[in-house]
């Protein structure tokens, strides 16, 4: 047959030589390798064997499988005793993707450990030096094809661990830039298909029923676990560190009606009602009305029956509606970690529709998680862990893009804008800590170890991410004029 229509035989199969030949241009390219002739690269034994391991089923699930013990005692893992063996092409790939971490700061550092031995990105001698263990050199693969979140669905499987979790976060989360170069080349595939599956959980009404049943509708039970008995699933407010959870929650829910000046007479407006945290605690201290709204049916049916039992029958309204059918006027609204959940499409419809509900004069506030202006455009062109693994169809605006939704289609202006960030960190720690002291809870309420490693995974990235500012937590004050 023609050498450009070639198919290669090897002991696991067929390889067509074009897919070869574009994995192989596009690995080049970035490596920022000289580009080869076509005729050069169709003969590439690394390629060859770089398809047969995608192929593959994975490796994890046909090897007898063993927990490894993390920091914390967590031991969530299908994951093999001892480190596996490297074939020669994984060698090439960590050796091709260690250029990438050349450049990173001095003061940072990371020790990959494999079969091989020790290698050092970084200054492993520096303020910050993380470890990463490589159980199953697979590691390397899915780097190569699926880009950063092909590291983390590594780690959900068992892959590859690390003694702190958080500090290895950490590393990434400072070297932005750097973990962005992953998902180029090869994982660039990867990256279309997540961003084309994500136009499929788009926040419309229907979906965002789905994406908030998908995260929230887990279990009441779950969730119970590591949040504080208010049931607040949003950053508390600490005003030291050594304040406990219970007590920060409480002094959060106190700022927000202190800002909103609330008073007796007033018609408060909650959009995304949680468990209830809020609504009980406005109505019971400073005895306004309170409409609340939520479209997750687990919560809708926690919060009826807490409701009833605090006898607030009168000043409570419950509603499961989304908030472009919300109808009426009200006093004050507020909106406590809910914008993450309308999507960059519906900004604008999101503040039209608050704009419309409040009566002139009114106070508007949100509790946001926001992402720097500085990265929003990579953010928004992009597909991450949380959206892919954890909340479909999440979403963080940055400041600027709510202003500029504000700006095209309200009579809000800016009051107020306060940066509460510190507060997540020691938010995510306690919930982290409180999450792995029940584990063996987790696993009597039916969730299994590749959910017990994402949720940690999940926890331990939000606090890095925290840490490092890569996101922010802000409370913003609006006022109709």
């Amino acid at each position: 047959m023609d050498e450009e229509n070639a198919l290669f035989c090897t002991s696991k199969g067929w390889v067509d030589a074009n897919v070869i030949w574009a994995f192989d241009r596009t690995h080049r390219l970035l490596c920022g390798l000289p580009s080869k002739s076509d005729h050069q690269v169709v003969i590439q034994p690394f390629l060859t064997m770089l398809m047969h391991d995608m192929i593959q089923k994975n490796s994890a699930s046909k090897t007898n499988s063993m927990e490894i013990e993390s920091e914390h005692g967590l031991s969530p893992a299908n994951t093999k005793p001892d480190m596996m063996p490297l074939r020669w092409h994984q060698r090439w790939i960590r050796q091709r993707y260690s250029r990438l971490f050349r450049q990173v700061p001095d003061y940072l550092g990371m020790i990959v450990r494999d079969a091989d031995g020790e290698h050092a990105l970084g200054n492993p001698h520096g303020n910050l030096c993380a470890s990463m263990n490589i159980h199953d050199p697979a590691v390397y693969r899915m780097i190569a094809l699926q880009g950063s979140l092909g590291a983390c669905e590594a780690y959900l499987q068992g892959l590859w661990s690390t003694p702190d979790l958080v500090k290895t976060l950490t590393f990434f989360s400072q070297i932005f830039d750097t973990v962005n170069t992953l998902d180029t080349g090869v994982a660039w595939f990867a990256t279309m298909l997540g961003k084309m599956a994500a136009r499929f959980r788009r926040n419309s009404r229907t979906g965002s029923k789905k994406n908030i049943a998908a995260h929230y509708d887990l279990s009441n039970e779950f969730f119970a676990l590591f949040l504080d008995p208010s049931m607040m699933y949003s950053s508390a407010c600490y005003d030291a560190p050594d304040v406990s959870l219970e007590e920060a929650s409480q002094a959060k829910l106190r700022k927000l009606c202190r800002k909103l000046q609330l008073e007796s007479s007033d018609h408060l407006l909650e959009i995304g009602t949680g468990w209830g945290g809020f609504a009980l605690h406005a109505t019971r201290h400073h005895g306004c009305r309170v409409t609340t709204t939520t479209i997750s049916k687990n919560q809708h049916d926690y919060v009826q029956q807490e409701f009833q039992k605090a006898s607030l029958g009168n000043q409570i309204t419950l509603l499961q509606q989304d908030y472009r059918d919300l109808r009426g006027h009200y006093d004050k609204i507020v909106s406590i970690e809910m914008i993450e959940a309308v999507g960059k499409d519906f900004l604008v419809d999101y503040f039209r529709c608050c704009n419309q509900l409040l009566k002139p004069g009114g106070r508007f506030i949100i509790q946001a998680i926001v992402i720097p202006e500085q990265r929003y455009d990579i953010y928004a062109r992009s597909v991450d862990f949380i959206q892919t693994y954890i909340f479909p169809g999440c979403f963080l605006p940055s400041i600027a893009s709510m202003q500029q939704a504000v700006g095209e289609c309200t009579s809000l202006r800016m009051v107020g804008l306060q940066d509460c960030t510190p507060s997540y960190v020691l938010t995510l720690r306690e919930w982290r800590r409180r999450f792995h002291l029940k584990l063996d809870v987790v696993r009597q309420l039916g969730f299994d170890e590749r959910f017990i490693r994402m949720w940690d995974f999940y926890l331990a990235s939000c606090e890095a991410v925290f840490h490092e500012r890569a996101a922010g937590l802000v409370q913003i004050e609006w006022v109709k004029v």
